[in-house]
């Protein structure tokens, strides 16, 4: 039996388009969720990067919970040393007052961005210095279950004070995230689609070290990952080109949009380039639904996956549609009315 299908969508730019359409698209892509079956529906928060337009998941969760029925929507994630605890409990006590029991709050350790930028979301904060995420996490747990007595925010009120938080969610790339969402007690979903650890190891190890004495009682992962998926290996194979050339640049330090198919057959590769392409590749599932599911089976059955996140970097917007759409008639998701 194969798990639950979830998604994460990073907004994607595409070249030729603005911006703002990767944001209407993303709407579109949630809506199409919905209908397949499909169990979350996860928004990113990147800074300053040309080919993503997702700095405000908060924002974009509310929008595509009120435009859906019934899938889950969340971060994946809020970065978290970006923003006063208070302001992330606020903001998402008050989706779940508005779309009660449907709202995720997945948590992130890195900025999501460069350094000048981090310094520009971050320069009016009060100077922390060094790692302060566990302060950080630790002082929004409280603004949901109460401050000790004596603490001074113990006064303040996070509004709507009869709202929870929603169900907190760690993300990670490495050991690390995956033994602190054990230590916690929470879920965990692991970024295999840029990772350079062995996601199996990384998960196994977040469930043997599980805390059930922690928020949930029982561990459950989500094993993220990066999927092309058309109606042939071929096309599948023509439509994975243009995140070969995206990740490409990105290695070269250049965020440029996602280029189409046509920009990427028409770029001068050098060996050294089609060799690293060839490595990276060992992190995409590339191919007909047949194949994808052959390809990923062993390591959901390997890694204990709860749930499979798939992202899809795919240039044509109905060509992304279409991916999710034979994604999830191969691992049988049942369509809603």
């Amino acid at each position: 039996m194969m798990p639950p299908l979830s998604v994460l969508d990073l907004s994607f730019v595409t070249s030729g388009t603005p911006p703002s359409a990767a944001l209407r698209n993303s709407l579109d892509l949630a809506r199409h969720a919905d209908a397949l079956g499909y169990t979350r529906y996860w928004l990113a928060e990147h800074h300053n990067l040309p080919s993503v337009a997702s700095p405000a998941p908060e924002i974009m969760i509310g929008q595509i919970a009120a435009a859906t029925k019934r899938i889950r929507v969340g971060s994946g994630g809020v970065m978290l040393p970006n923003h006063a605890p208070l302001v992330v409990a606020e903001r998402f006590k008050t989706l779940e007052a508005l779309f009660p029991d449907r709202i995720d709050l997945g948590l992130g350790r890195a900025p999501g961005t460069d350094q000048l930028t981090a310094f520009a979301l971050r320069r009016l904060q009060e100077p922390r210095g060094g790692d302060d995420f566990l302060e950080r996490l630790q002082e929004l747990i409280f603004w949901d279950r109460g401050f000790p007595e004596g603490h001074p925010f113990r006064a303040i009120a996070a509004m709507p004070s009869d709202a929870p938080l929603p169900p907190i969610w760690l993300l990670g790339s490495s050991d690390y995230g995956g033994r602190l969402a054990a230590q916690i007690g929470v879920g965990f979903a692991f970024a295999h689609h840029f990772a350079s650890v062995d996601a199996v190891a990384v998960m196994r190890l977040y469930r043997d070290g599980y805390n059930r004495e922690g928020f949930q009682a029982e561990p459950y992962a989500i094993l993220a990952v990066a999927v092309v998926c058309a109606d042939t290996d071929a096309e599948a194979e023509r439509l994975a080109s243009s995140m070969d050339l995206n990740w490409l640049r990105r290695e070269h330090g250049e965020y440029a949009p996602l280029p189409s198919p046509e920009e990427a057959a028409a770029h001068p590769y050098s060996d050294a380039d089609r060799a690293r392409i060839a490595r990276n590749r060992a992190r995409l599932f590339v191919g007909a639904p047949a194949t994808v599911r052959e390809k990923l089976s062993a390591m959901i059955a390997a890694s204990g996956a709860d749930e499979v996140m798939v992202t899809s970097a795919i240039y044509d917007h109905e060509a992304r549609k279409r991916s999710y759409a034979l994604l999830a008639k191969e691992f049988g998701l049942a369509e809603s009315g």
